[in-house]
């Protein structure tokens, strides 16, 4: 089984991070505030881990993530690519709350005007999404509830757990944009995978990736 043994990069800043092979694998601790530690160790972008210890509360603490940044941030058109594919590889610890997903930025990057935020949960322990649930979406052989919210947010949440596998990414975009929940061709700024920890049961908790990759084109 694949694993990081022998790391190239670690890292307990709460906005450390490292670029790889194209990627940036980041901490990304963005809930400072009520954050617990965390370390995240690296042997590729597509090969590590992190260990975190969040106390018991609902809100998100971190999200430790690799993610690929389109254009520096600056994002391209959604309508120039024909492809937009990802595979992934990543368990969560079994114990909190806490979930696994993509977090895909459209029209900027972050909180802002007009930004969206497209998100794909692969693995969910205890955890609900922001707004509500609309409707479900059905692909590669796995069915997501639909989730949204008035600030641009959607979330496709599998229900059952994946540890693997590949997402048409272009094809939830397209379908979010058919439904009104996301304005046509937005530009598509950034496509990340991690997990979103809100607690880890009172003790050290750990997420291990073993495989990412995005193809565009």
């Amino acid at each position: 089984m694949r694993g990081c043994r022998s790391p190239e990069f670690s890292t307990s800043e709460p906005d450390g991070g490292w670029s790889d092979g194209g990627y940036y694998v980041h901490n990304n601790m963005w809930n400072t505030d009520e954050a617990g530690p965390e370390t995240l160790r690296a042997c590729a972008y597509d090969n590590w881990y992190v260990e975190s210890s969040q106390p018991d509360s609902t809100s998100v603490k971190t999200y430790p993530n690799v993610h690929k940044d389109i254009n520096n941030q600056n994002g391209k058109p959604f309508n120039d690519y024909s492809v937009i594919h990802s595979t992934f590889a990543g368990r969560g610890p079994g114990v909190g709350v806490y979930d696994v997903a993509y977090d895909l930025w459209l029209n900027g990057v972050g909180d802002g005007k007009g930004v969206s935020e497209l998100m794909v949960w692969t693995e969910n322990l205890k955890q609900q999404p922001s707004g509500d649930k609309l409707t479900t979406y059905t692909a590669g052989g796995s069915t997501y509830d639909v989730w949204a919210d008035d600030d641009g947010y959607v979330a496709f949440v599998s229900r059952a757990t994946q540890y693997s596998g590949s997402i048409d990414l272009k094809a939830m975009i397209a379908w979010s944009i058919g439904k009104g929940l996301i304005p046509p061709n937005p530009t598509v700024n950034q496509i990340g995978y991690g997990i979103e920890f809100c607690s880890t049961g009172g003790g050290k908790a750990r997420f291990t990736l073993t495989d990412f990759s995005v193809t565009m084109s």
